[in-house]
């Protein structure tokens, strides 16, 4: 199962909702993301929120839509995400994706970057893919190990930055800038806009945990 997570980002940002449509088995929304789901044709099957970003009567459209509408106070120890990502996870999906989480307060998308290092590394998680999505690039955060990178179409680019202090041996086959047993140090560029050079290539490494982003020109 694959379960999408709107959140209320600008949708300047937002990828082509479109391929999401068509892959995404689960719609969930948060706060304001509940709102740009319905206005999209898309009825999430559940929404999280303290619904601060909508008007009455756009809530009362959403309380009246959708069959669970989990309401949460502002004052709480976890973003309205958070809480929502909580509950894909249960779920037990083999994929979530999250729009709408970049772009507007930095903070908050700051908040969902360190949210996405610590879910995708937790064992319980280790068979969930696990993606942060927009318009520009694709988030994902990898655990040591051996992993396929397919070329997409519309990503050119890929880099590769340590989340832990250094992600040692670390080879990248199939790459215009190829690497062999590397080590990668907080805040190295060594792995910033590298290019597959053919439709698939090769990231592996010994220790530590890389966050892998796509990007477009």
């Amino acid at each position: 199962m694959i379960i999408s997570i709107m959140a209320g980002g600008p949708e300047s940002l937002w990828p082509d909702l479109a391929r999401y449509k068509e892959m995404t088995d689960l719609w969930i929304g948060v706060d304001r993301g509940v709102w740009a789901l319905l206005e999209n044709g898309i009825d999430p099957k559940c929404a999280f929120g303290d619904f601060d970003s909508v008007s009455q009567d756009e809530y009362k459209v959403i309380a009246q839509r959708l069959q669970q509408v989990n309401l949460y106070s502002s004052e709480k120890d976890e973003t309205d995400l958070e809480i929502a990502f909580h509950w894909a996870i249960d779920q037990k999906p083999s994929e979530i994706h999250i729009l709408g989480a970049t772009g507007g307060r930095m903070d908050h998308f700051l908040g969902n970057i360190q949210l996405l290092q610590k879910e995708s590394i937790l064992p319980i998680h280790a068979d969930i893919d696990i993606y942060i999505v927009d318009r520009q690039n694709i988030f994902t955060v990898k655990t040591a190990g051996s992993y396929e990178v397919t070329a997409l179409k519309d990503k050119k680019y890929v880099s590769f930055l340590p989340v832990t202090t250094a992600v040692t041996g670390i080879t990248l086959t199939g790459f215009k800038y190829p690497l062999s047993d590397r080590s990668l140090e907080i805040g190295s560029t060594l792995c910033i806009s590298n290019e597959l050079i053919s439709e698939s290539g090769n990231v592996s490494f010994k220790e530590g945990i890389l966050m892998m982003v796509r990007s477009r020109d």
